[in-house]
């Protein structure tokens, strides 16, 4: 909510001053793109390629870039029409409100503050695993309190106010298009066509189990690679004229970035022969763009542009975290999370609790992926992943699907700066793509069962809630309120809803 003085209390309607609307177009761009393009296509190529069993993987990219842009169509509508810190805690409120009163942004909180950090910690990961081409010697140990380290100074440089992080992000985010450029050059300047274009017999065999199974697996991969589109629509409440900057945000990020992969996967197979990338013996496994760089300009200069390497991958944990930490705020403001995640830092304005505790959960979560395995097959970053993004589906993704329609029809009335196109074509694709992900999890991941796993997080979030609920005497066990804030006024041209909110309306 924007006041006189330019602040925004992220849709708590509370009298304080909240947070401050400094974020601008390129910078919001540029958080998104940074925390899309971290160290994942550097680590995920070779895992591309091996879901698939050869070059054809170039599919993965685009079927995931198709996901990411329809549900970022999704993001989008929800975000400039709702421009409040927190995003899908946000949507799912409003939306669902009138049913469940406050089950589903319960849910969502109480998914968030584990599967945010947990995807963040496979970035810390990647980091460490990257670092063993410039220090092939470092031991377990080592290794470990790398990563703790790298947690540690991800809080002291988001310990600051909003539009110092936006200037960080801008630098950051210039130096991930270094690097992600040298790799590209590097690639294309010593390409073979035969390498990158030579598929495997039964590579497009589209009636068979094994296509689809590849397929889905490499839908799973990419879109995992694209999250971070929506990170401007979680920092809504700090964004300048959010009623166009996080449409715009979202699709430019998530077009730049396909870009980005298509180059970065096409130029890498043209370099270095795809079988050689699922080789766990071959360093092509572990660092595929350090050993394209040094094929084609040499050790040394392999070994400064890792360094730029190591650099992304530390600026997309940093954006994940920046943005996810804002997500338990407005929760806690509007009492359906703990109270003390409600509170900012009384000089920088930045929420205190959410982000000590989600880099916590995110450095644990690094040390649990290097110390508890499974197996070569399944390694346990990609346990981590597959869990996190089935649970992240049933809560966020399908239910965002949902709220699109539910809100048209619930607040025919509500102001929408951006509304989607072709509505309701990119819901429903992207509710093609996400019920993929989630159903071939099982198939893809024989013995560790992720979805019964994420059905059982989901149904102790439930029991949760109706503990909280009980204590706090609010639906089922008390009456429903509807709060329909960004219905309290007309909205103004910027898509920033006005300042006093509508008194809470109560259902009994």
């Amino acid at each position: 909510m924007a006041g006189t003085d330019g602040r925004a209390d992220g849709g708590s309607g509370t009298t304080d001053p909240g947070f401050v609307r400094r974020i601008g177009p390129f910078q919001a761009s540029a958080i998104n793109m940074s925390q899309m393009v971290g160290v994942g296509p550097f680590i995920t190529i070779p895992a591309m390629v091996l879901a698939f069993g050869g070059p054809q993987s170039v599919i993965g990219w685009v079927a995931g870039a198709v996901l990411a842009l329809t549900d970022g169509l999704i993001w989008a509508e929800l975000g400039a029409a709702m421009p409040g810190a927190g995003g899908s805690y946000i949507y799912l409120r409003e939306a669902f409100q009138y049913r469940t009163g406050r089950l589903m942004p319960f849910l969502f909180t109480w998914t968030a503050m584990l599967f945010i950090p947990l995807i963040m910690s496979t970035g810390v990961a990647g980091f460490v695993q990257y670092l063993t081409y410039l220090w092939p010697s470092m031991s377990s140990g080592q290794g470990d309190l790398v990563g703790l380290a790298m947690c540690l100074a991800v809080v002291v440089l988001l310990w600051r106010r909003i539009e110092s992080i936006g200037r960080l992000a801008t630098v950051l985010w210039l130096i991930m298009i270094v690097s992600v450029a040298c790799v590209i050059i590097a690639s294309f300047t010593h390409f073979h066509a035969h390498d990158a274009f030579t598929y495997p017999a039964g590579a497009f065999a589209l009636g068979t189990s094994k296509f689809w199974l590849g397929f889905a697996a490499g839908l799973t991969i990419g879109i995992y690679d694209y999250l971070g589109y929506n990170t401007t629509a979680y920092l809504g409440a700090e964004v300048k004229n959010p009623g166009r900057v996080i449409p715009r945000s979202i699709v430019l990020a998530i077009g730049g970035v396909m870009v980005i992969y298509l180059l970065m996967q096409i130029g890498t197979l043209g370099v270095i022969n795809w079988k050689d990338m699922i080789d766990p013996a071959n360093p092509a496994s572990q660092s595929v763009a350090a050993v394209v760089l040094e094929k084609a300009w040499g050790k040394t200069t392999a070994d400064v542009i890792t360094v730029l390497i190591l650099i992304t991958a530390f600026t997309s944990v940093l954006a994940g975290l920046l943005g996810g930490s804002r997500v338990p705020y407005d929760a806690a403001r509007d009492k359906v999370f703990f109270r003390q995640f409600g509170r900012l830092h009384r000089k920088h304005r930045f929420p205190v609790l959410g982000l000590v505790s989600m880099v916590a959960i995110t450095a644990a979560a690094f040390l649990i992926s290097r110390h508890v395995g499974t197996s070569e097959k399944t390694p346990p970053l990609t346990v981590l992943i597959t869990l996190l993004t089935t649970t992240m589906v049933i809560v966020q993704s399908f239910a965002q699907v949902a709220a699109v329609t539910v809100l048209r029809r619930r607040q025919p009335g509500l102001h929408r700066p951006y509304r989607m196109w072709l509505y309701p074509l990119p819901s429903l694709v992207a509710l093609a793509g996400w019920l993929t992900v989630y159903v071939f999890a099982d198939k893809n991941n024989p013995g560790l069962h992720p979805i019964e796993w994420s059905l059982a997080w989901v149904a102790l979030g439930v029991v949760a809630f109706l503990v909280w609920a009980r204590v706090e005497h609010v639906w089922p066990f008390g009456p429903k309120e509807i709060r329909e804030d960004f219905l309290a006024g007309p909205a103004g041209a910027s898509g920033q809803r006005p300042d006093t909110p509508q008194a809470p309306q109560e259902i009994t």
